[in-house]
């Protein structure tokens, strides 16, 4: 019988993430003290591992490494869609209502 879906804390994932990676336990005695799957254990681990920088970086790296902002990307679809209007108006000047497609 199946036990059904639980949803753990980030607390929780992080403390024991944390104790897969002092490695005094193994991993199936972690999985036994936490009664967790080991390859979620796993999973956490690596997760720890990847964000780890995250925690040391400033505001300013966090920033660049998330991608543009919304207000950036907000502008440029503005931008976009006012030449795309100029274009729509250029070319019925050009070819008449029909040209558009």
């Amino acid at each position: 019988m199946r036990r059904p879906r639980r949803n753990h804390t980030a607390a929780f994932k992080a403390k024991v993430a944390v104790a897969a990676v002092k490695g005094e336990k193994t991993l199936i005695e972690l999985a036994e003290q936490f009664d967790v799957h080991p390859n979620q254990i796993t999973q956490w681990k690596a997760q720890l591992l990847e964000r780890a920088t995250e925690s040391f970086s400033t505001p300013a790296e966090r920033a660049q490494t998330q991608g543009p902002s919304v207000k950036d990307l907000e502008a440029k679809i503005g931008q976009l869609t006012m030449e795309n209007d100029f274009l729509e108006r250029a070319l019925d000047r050009v070819h008449g209502p029909s040209a558009k497609r």
